[in-house]
């Protein structure tokens, strides 16, 4: 399987889902973001419907599926009831994640390996919906390999760690995590897996991994969404874009 195509660049949206929840009013949208997004370079959407719907909403979902033109990445935990959603909207991608209802962002990546029969069969009628199963996991061999013996089609790769040590200035952590984000990005594309990427990335952080030849697509989310406040939307995509594209040629 060889490298295709410019790198992806998903838009998670759902932060402005939670500037509307904290007044509990119907602004801002989250389809009006979606819509910003594509004008701003976007190549999909990305929305997770939590268990206790913190942020994006059931009827955001039923609005983004009508309204968007680009692809909708659908963040779940494996649950009957993600998977109901799932199977009715049929988006054109869903990412298995883990999820605890303490937390205040996603932890780590999901555990395949420990729950790799139970995966197997929750993954099995998503994909033969014709969604685009992602597994979300840490860089790590053992759950990349359970990702791939349980029929995903993509891994995306949690860089949480590596964005992490960057912001403290850890500089040797920083460049572990670099290093063993390069090796499984390398060792996922091998296995014939997609590879993705996402989770904490910045400006100031992105481009090492935009720069990995294996990652197909990045999701991005909180940052730019945090950035919009001050350039706007549309503006702050558009850099991230270029950082991209920048760090790919």
């Amino acid at each position: 399987m060889g490298y295709a195509g410019r790198l992806r660049l998903g838009v998670n949206i759902d932060h402005v889902a939670t500037v509307r929840n904290a007044r509990g009013s119907a602004y801002p949208d989250p389809v009006r973001a979606a819509r910003l997004a594509e004008e701003a370079g976007a190549d999909g959407i990305t929305a997770h419907l939590r268990e206790d719907r913190r942020h994006i909403s059931d009827a955001d979902i039923e609005n983004l599926m009508a309204a968007l033109r680009l692809p909708l990445n659908l963040e779940m935990a494996a649950t009957e009831e993600m998977q109901r959603i799932a199977l009715r909207h049929r988006p054109h991608a869903v990412c298995i994640v883990p999820e605890r209802r303490e937390e205040r962002t996603t932890e780590g990546g999901l555990d395949v390996a420990r729950e790799e029969n139970r995966l197997a069969h929750f993954i099995a009628p998503l994909a033969a919906a014709g969604c685009r199963v992602s597994i979300f996991v840490a860089a790590d061999r053992r759950q990349i390999e359970a990702a791939h013996r349980i029929g995903a089609a993509v891994v995306e790769l949690h860089t949480g760690a590596y964005c992490d040590a960057h912001a403290e200035g850890d500089v040797a952590a920083r460049d572990a995590e670099l290093a063993r984000l390069t090796e499984m990005a390398a060792f996922a594309h091998d296995l014939g897996l997609e590879v993705h990427a996402g989770h904490g990335l910045t400006y100031d952080t992105v481009q090492p991994i935009a720069a990995l030849p294996q990652v197909m697509e990045l999701n991005i989310g909180h940052f730019l969404i945090g950035e919009a406040i001050f350039r706007g939307l549309g503006p702050a995509i558009a850099e991230m874009r270029r950082l991209m594209d920048a760090a790919r040629a």
